[in-house]
């Protein structure tokens, strides 16, 4: 018998958000310390958490670039919420936000368009018997070893469009190809629909890697693919098995405390969320002119349906873009309108890229303060960024567009970087052009207010 969550990850993506729109709320006795104090001396206190535990409950089940320490979120959570209470991350990745208002008894709503930031968190929210996990997984395993010695394996591989075939046959040997796709007809099989999801997270998880993995790229995990020649790939079924039993393991420390989750597929420009309905908002935006997550996510997505096509043309919907050619730019604040405008002295190009990142962030924050409620904050964590030799500033001009937008600037505050801990794209070679390390040591924690 599978065991299924009775909360609201079992029901279907408008399911939950017709249940999560129409939240009302607990209503508070009021606090001795009001809510703006609070997050003051939450800004004020130890942020940077170096050295400590980030791989508990499912944070470990799957490598994610630049996700920040559970920590982090934690301490919001607990210090400017109730049990109960409505959490958002609008742009939730890999999900660290709505895992810790799980574990806090919290009701965590998380939002992305990435399809494998979608596919990690809702594998990562979703509490499973490990008995029936392990059982149905080395049915998998049995299956795909078997699998490897029928022909009709190459059923799936000769199904991949030309441009998804090409970009295959470029970073997977065939004997990889053979692994992996006898593993994904396998899971095809299972017909419990969270059990197959978890499971095909563990699939992508043997891909994007720290170290090693399966296929001929180098660090995966750090979202800068580089071919690797002499990279030898590991056996994929003998990864996956050891993945799965790690993964297992992680899972079965998921205690939700009986609350409910609903990471959905949802644009944080457009929330499909009624006025005030959330407590609390712990988000952690793109950077601006940083990180390709699609580069890395392309590679286990193409095994699990999407076409390298169209996750290219998805990939141009991201905030922070490169494509420009559809923004309807609008009127920034000074200080960001400054900087737009240095910029555009050195590189015209790029201060189109920067101006419609800040648009879009404008966007982004109006959408938060309208779903929050009154009184009520929003963290919003961001690292800074260097394009052309200027640092943009990003924290300030973030600050400046949610202070015009309505917000109340609590803080902003440095935070370091614990850069074992907090995975960012690596410099590989002698290219500097694009200053990723250097300006990855540090990144800002603003503190925001919906006035009452």
């Amino acid at each position: 018998m599978i065991s299924t969550p009775s909360g609201v990850d079992a029901l279907p993506s408008n399911e939950q958000l017709q249940l999560f729109s129409s939240l009302n709320g607990k209503t508070h006795k009021p606090h001795e310390v009001s809510k703006g104090q609070r997050l003051s001396a939450l800004l004020a206190g130890e942020l940077n958490f170096h050295g400590a535990d980030s791989s508990y409950a499912s944070h470990d089940v799957h490598a994610f670039a630049a996700k920040f320490p559970p920590q982090l979120p934690r301490a919001f959570i607990r210090g400017l919420t109730a049990p109960g209470d409505v959490v958002l991350d609008p742009m939730m990745g890999s999900g660290t936000t709505i895992v810790e208002a799980l574990l806090e008894g919290r009701r965590g709503i998380g939002l992305d368009i990435d399809p494998l930031a979608l596919r990690v968190s809702q594998a990562k929210t979703i509490p499973m018997s490990a008995d029936d996990l392990r059982n149905i997984g080395l049915k998998v395993i049995s299956q795909a070893q078997d699998l490897l010695s029928d022909h009709s394996i190459e059923r799936l591989i000769q199904k991949f469009d030309s441009r998804t075939k090409e970009f295959i046959d470029y970073w997977f040997y065939p004997k990889t190809q053979r692994e992996l796709a006898a593993l994904v007809l396998s899971m095809q099989t299972v017909d419990v629909s969270l059990v197959r999801r978890f499971l095909e997270l563990t699939f992508s998880s043997i891909i994007v890697t720290k170290s090693g993995g399966v296929s001929r790229a180098r660090d995966l995990a750090h979202s800068r693919p580089h071919l690797d020649k002499e990279k030898k790939p590991k056996n994929a079924l003998e990864q996956f098995s050891l993945r799965l039993q790690k993964n297992i393991k992680s899972m079965a420390h998921l205690d939700t405390k009986g609350a409910l989750a609903a990471p959905l597929p949802g644009d944080a420009r457009s929330m499909p969320l009624r006025d005030e309905v959330i407590d609390l908002i712990v988000t952690s935006p793109p950077y601006a002119n940083a990180i390709d997550y699609m580069r890395a996510h392309k590679f286990p997505l193409v095994w699990l349906g999407e076409s390298v096509v169209n996750l290219t043309e998805l990939r141009a919907r991201y905030i922070g873009s490169e494509k420009n050619h559809s923004t309807q730019y609008a009127e920034l604040p000074d200080k960001t309108e400054s900087i737009i405008r240095q910029l555009e002295k050195r590189d015209r190009k790029k201060s189109s890229i920067l101006r419609k990142y800040f648009t879009e962030m404008k966007v982004v924050l109006a959408e938060m303060y309208r779903v929050l409620r009154k009184d009520s904050p929003a963290i919003v964590v961001v690292g800074p960024s260097i394009m052309r030799g200027i640092d943009v500033q990003t924290h300030h001009c973030l600050a400046e567009i949610a202070q015009e937008t309505g917000f109340s600037v609590v803080g902003v505050v440095q935070r370091s970087l614990d850069r074992n801990k907090r995975m960012m794209p690596a410099r590989f070679g002698k290219k500097t052009d694009s200053m990723i390390e250097q300006r990855m040591h540090e990144e800002y924690v603003i503190g925001l207010l919906k006035p009452a």
